[in-house]
């Protein structure tokens, strides 16, 4: 009876130790037949490349339209400073200045010169000055010869645009004005167009070489036909006043040009 409880005792615990073995082979957590070594060098292969992941640091974060919004902000500013002005002719030295360094900043955070030969299609249209330092002259001539505003002639300067055609070369300033008449009779409304071509210069320079003056009257007196003003014979015209003048184009967008002249003069034009 005790060999048999022995015996059985023995068959017992030899069938657990077994147990306890294939559990521990099934717990392993190597494939079967694989060394401990194979697997302690994968483990601390995978330890390795989780740690290196973890202290890489995060990809740069790039703003594609930081330089962008920069560029319109100064654009803003431009505008800003140059509005209320009267085009420059209410501008004090003070508003010159600042109009002048809101244009120089916007003209470098543009980051690359004007490019006519590529952006020519950028100048077509119809362009509405908003600023002109040469106005501040008190002459509609600018810092070129030209009629005062002011009492002894009573002119008033309406708007003032660039009409621009890049295939035909047509290069028209046009000026809407008003001129004072004795009372009881109404001021007299008219447009001069000042016809000229032009060719570039470079890159970004612009020539533009007079070709005639038309004046078209308004309001009641709309129906007359225009007339084109005499030209100043070469001869008799002064040095200062050529017939034709050069300007660079320092920023130009879809709808917003700033030109620099031959004489210094600051110029903001946008899209009419």
């Amino acid at each position: 009876m005790a060999a048999t409880w022995s015996s059985s005792c023995c068959a017992a615990t030899a069938s657990s130790s077994a147990l306890l073995r294939h559990a521990r082979v099934k717990s392993a957590p190597w494939v079967a037949g694989a060394s401990r070594s194979s697997y302690r060098q994968r483990r601390r292969r995978r330890e390795l490349s989780i740690r290196a992941t973890a202290a890489a640091p995060p990809p740069p974060v790039v703003y594609a339209d930081a330089g962008a919004d920069n560029v319109a902000s100064l654009k803003i500013k431009l505008l800003s400073a140059v509005s209320g002005l009267n085009r420059g002719l209410a501008a004090s030295q003070e508003d010159l200045d600042r109009a002048d360094a809101a244009a120089r900043e916007l003209e470098a955070a543009a980051g690359c010169p004007v490019d006519l030969s590529r952006d020519l299609d950028k100048l077509q249209g119809r362009w509405r000055l908003l600023y002109s330092s040469a106005f501040s002259s008190r002459t509609l001539g600018g810092s070129r010869p030209g009629p005062p505003t002011g009492r002894l002639l009573p002119i008033t300067l309406g708007q003032v645009f660039q009409r621009i055609d890049v295939v035909s070369r047509d290069f028209d300033n046009i000026v809407e004005l008003e001129l004072g008449a004795p009372w009881p009779l109404p001021p007299l409304e008219a447009t001069a167009t000042l016809a000229h071509k032009f060719e570039i210069i470079g890159t970004s320079g612009i020539k533009i070489t007079f070709e005639k003056t038309t004046v078209k009257t308004k309001g009641n007196l709309s129906q007359l036909p225009p007339l084109e003003v005499p030209r100043i014979p070469d001869n008799l015209r002064p040095p200062s006043n050529t017939g034709s003048g050069e300007f660079e184009v320092t920023y130009l967008d879809d709808d917003t040009r700033v030109t620099r002249g031959d004489r210094g003069e600051l110029r903001v034009f946008v899209i009419a």
